[in-house]
C-alpha cells in the first residue's frame, strides 16, 4: 500500500458517497431514507478504503470488480429494507449490489489509471 494510493481511493470512495447520496436522495420519502443514504455513503467510502489498502495480485480492472462485488454485498442486503416505489426487495438488492460493483470499478480506474496510484504488488 502507498499513501498516494490509499488517499486517492478513499476520496473517490467519499465523493462518489456523495454522488450516490445525491441521485438517490428524492428515490422515496421512506422513514429509513437517510439510514440508506448513510448506509450508501458507507458502502461507498469502504470500497474506497478497502481498494486502497488491498495489496491483492491482479490487474486494476478486476480489482475493482471484486472490491465493489465484496464490500458492496452486505450493504446490499441491508438495502432491502427500503421501499423503492416499482422495486421489490430483490431488485433494489442487485440494483444496489451492481452499483457497488460500479463505483468499486470507478475507484479503481481513476485511482490506477488516471492517477497511476497503481498496487505495489501488481508490477
Amino acid at each position: 500500500m502507498t499513501a498516494k494510493r490509499f488517499y486517492i481511493a478513499v476520496l473517490m470512495g467519499i465523493i462518489l458517497g456523495i454522488i450516490a447520496c445525491l441521485i438517490a436522495g428524492g428515490v422515496s420519502p421512506d422513514p429509513l431514507a437517510k439510514k440508506v443514504l448513510a448506509n450508501i455513503f458507507v458502502s461507498r467510502v469502504l470500497i474506497g478504503f478497502v481498494i486502497g489498502i488491498s495489496a491483492w495480485k491482479m490487474g486494476w480492472f478486476l480489482h475493482g470488480v471484486l472490491m465493489g462485488l465484496i464490500v458492496g454485498l452486505p450493504f446490499s442486503l441491508s438495502a432491502m429494507a427500503m421501499q423503492v416505489p416499482g422495486m421489490g426487495k430483490w431488485g433494489i438488492f442487485f440494483l444496489t449490489w451492481a452499483l457497488g460493483v460500479v463505483y468499486g470499478f470507478i475507484i479503481e480506474l481513476v485511482t490506477s489509471v488516471f492517477f497511476k496510484a497503481e498496487q505495489p504488488s501488481a508490477k
